[in-house]
């Protein structure tokens, strides 16, 4: 996926070209899922989450001013849809076992299909264990490649806010690590 790839995709869906939409999906839907993920805890929501990301794109067509990269645009997008469902929802919804287990098994699936190595796995759940804030800037850096002007934009900090930020995470993140005995790279 080159950096303009989304870009062009999205000016050929405002002209008309449904095929532009297929191709923004297919190419962002299952990290913006993962990246949600984050927020919310529950992946089937983040799935909703993601979509409703998408709807927003077809109904409001916003546009895209080309300061940041599409990707960037687009999770800081996803990044408001899930602000705002999580100020108008309660965070904590009564659930069965069964749909625990549900919801364990479908998390799962997604990240074995993404992540597809077992040290990424362990990095993920890693991931997990830390504050959200801290999940969220180490994904956006290392899993999806941001850098830290466009994280900064994402979460609506400063560079610096996520230099220090990202410099804690890591420090965290290795602490995680090596509860689990894994031999990390710097």
């Amino acid at each position: 996926m080159n950096m303009d790839n989304g870009a062009s995709s999205y000016r050929r869906f405002l002209a008309g070209d449904d095929e532009g939409l297929v191709e923004l999906i297919g190419d962002y839907k299952d990290g913006l899922i993962l990246y949600l993920n984050s927020f919310t805890g529950n992946i089937c929501l983040a799935e909703e989450l993601m979509e409703e990301t998408f709807v927003k794109l077809v109904t409001k067509r916003p546009g895209f001013g080309h300061r940041c990269t599409f990707k960037t645009w687009l999770y800081t997008i996803g990044r408001n849809v899930a602000t705002d469902y999580l100020r108008r929802c309660s965070r904590f919804k009564e659930l069965s076992p069964e749909n625990l287990e549900q919801l364990a098994d479908d998390e799962e699936s997604l990240e074995q299909s993404y992540l597809r190595t077992e040290e990424r796995i362990i990095l993920h759940r890693a991931l997990h264990r830390l504050k959200p804030e801290y999940s969220q800037v180490l994904y956006l850096l290392y899993f999806e490649d941001f850098d830290n002007s466009q994280t900064a934009v994402i979460m609506k900090k400063s560079k610096r806010q996520i230099e220090n930020l990202a410099y804690r995470a890591k420090k965290s993140l290795r602490q995680e690590l090596e509860k689990e005995d894994f031999v990390y790279e710097e």
